[in-house]
């Protein structure tokens, strides 16, 4: 049978997604129950223990496939990016309302009422959607009223499917978030984890991790002898690891030494980088 990769596919020598059948063995197939992400951002481990390694993260809003649940922990698969690991149970909840919304600033939140001087109820993170029932407005200030009665400022809000027009400026308003191996919001960001957000809000889905995106994101490119021939958008990546040209001469990346999202000049991360992870693999022009 043809190998294919766990972490796009979901299946485990016990269970196995019922689209794979003839594909993998599996003691039994069965077909996944569509649910949806309840919480602002969902980690996603790649077993069902608090101690597991965190793989990425889905966000509030997010449909997903869920192949089972026990003992707490459900094993599902991302409908977004197609990404499969176990998050808790009490993070899904059923499909509802289609999300009208999707936070477009980096971090927002949603107060109890239509007022920024009531409780906060949660902080969202951007990309994470949400269902717009009414407009409120307090003291000049417009709020969103959602369907489970929160209120969010609304200019930090933008109709699902109005996209950004350049993912690069998106990856910007990230500057200053915190690195976080596996993180995939505006509360921290791994180098791919950044990538995917700032296209996602660009309308563009990408594959999650950095070697998924080396092999599927664009076209490569040659970057010239002394990577002069790149420009803004360009992705340049190691072994990995992965960053976003900001113009010819810099770098907008997750970076794990500085632990959270920089701008630096090119020259001076791959001095940096390379005694560590080796000289840039591959540049390519999404």
């Amino acid at each position: 049978m043809t190998a294919l990769d766990p972490r796009l596919h979901a299946f485990r020598p016990d269970l196995a997604d019922a689209r794979l059948r003839g594909q993998v063995e599996a003691s039994a197939y069965v077909e996944g129950k569509p649910a949806r992400i309840t919480v602002p951002v969902a980690d996603v481990r790649r077993a069902g223990d608090p101690m597991s390694g965190l793989d990425t993260q889905f966000l509030l809003g997010e449909h997903v496939t869920v192949f089972d649940s026990r003992a707490g922990w459900s094993w599902v698969q991302g409908r977004r990016d197609g990404y499969v690991g176990y998050l808790r149970g009490a993070e899904i909840g059923p499909v509802s309302l289609k999300p009208s919304h999707e936070v477009a600033v980096p971090r927002t939140f949603a107060y109890v009422e239509p007022d920024m001087k009531r409780p906060v109820a949660r902080a969202l993170s951007m990309g994470g959607a949400v269902t717009v029932s009414d407009h409120v407005e307090t003291r000049g200030t417009l709020y969103a009223v959602t369907d489970d009665g929160e209120a969010i400022v609304a200019s930090h809000l933008r109709a699902v499917g109005q996209n950004s027009d350049d993912y690069v400026t998106v990856a910007e308003t990230l500057l200053g978030a915190p690195y976080l191996w596996g993180g995939t919001s505006g509360f921290g960001v791994d180098c791919s984890g950044l990538v995917q957000l700032a296209m996602r809000m660009a309308g563009r889905t990408v594959l999650r991790d950095t070697p998924m995106q080396e092999a599927t994101l664009g076209e490569p490119i040659d970057p010239g002898v002394g990577f002069e021939n790149l420009r803004r958008g360009d992705l340049v990546f190691w072994t990995g690891h992965v960053g976003i040209m900001a113009d010819g001469k810099t770098l907008l990346h997750a970076s794990g030494s500085a632990m959270m999202v920089v701008r630096e000049p090119l020259a001076g991360a791959i001095a940096r980088i390379t005694p560590i992870n080796g000289s840039p693999t591959c540049c390519r022009r999404p």
